[in-house]
């Protein structure tokens, strides 16, 4: 998984500019994600990839757009100092992995990272360290891995829980 470095306070406008979000077609929220902020990304983000952030991840407007984008375009997980809540509750409900990590700034742009949701470790191949992160409570990670909040209800998952 290689990693897709962003600092502090990238809110939503910068994940998904006002004026896209006049569609709800995936795809085309995946092709616009940060794309005037880092407009190679729509171009070059593989199946799987990470981001990795410092505070503040997802501030600014409540739209679920933004982790949809996020998620259409690729990204496997988020790794950041912090998230906005709205943000982190949206992302969650849609099937999008976060990891809280007072560690993110160690890894950089285009290391490649290998993650477990379970136990919130996080390796750096292309470092050779380790970091932790803050692992999502049991409830989330059957959430996410289920799809999101939606499929999770659909299948019964509060049985498990």
């Amino acid at each position: 998984m290689r990693v897709w470095k962003f600092g502090d306070d990238i809110n939503t406008d910068v994940i998904t500019p006002g004026r896209y979000t006049v569609t709800t077609d995936k795809k085309r929220l995946g092709e616009i994600a940060f794309i005037e902020y880092r407009p190679e990304f729509g171009k070059n983000v593989k199946e799987g990839d990470v981001i990795v952030a410092g505070n503040n991840f997802g501030c600014g407007s409540s739209r679920e757009h933004s982790p949809v984008a996020i998620k259409a375009a690729g990204i496997s997980a988020v790794i950041a100092k912090s998230f906005a809540r709205i943000f982190f509750r949206n992302a969650i409900n849609i099937g999008l992995t976060l990891f809280v990590s007072e560690d993110a700034d160690k890894i950089d742009d285009g290391d490649e990272v290998e993650l477990n949701i379970k136990t919130g470790e996080v390796r750096d191949i292309t470092k050779g360290i380790t970091i932790q992160a803050k692992p999502l409570p049991e409830f989330m990670q059957k959430i996410v891995n289920k799809g999101g909040l939606v499929e999770f209800l659909r299948s019964g998952g509060y049985d498990d829980i």
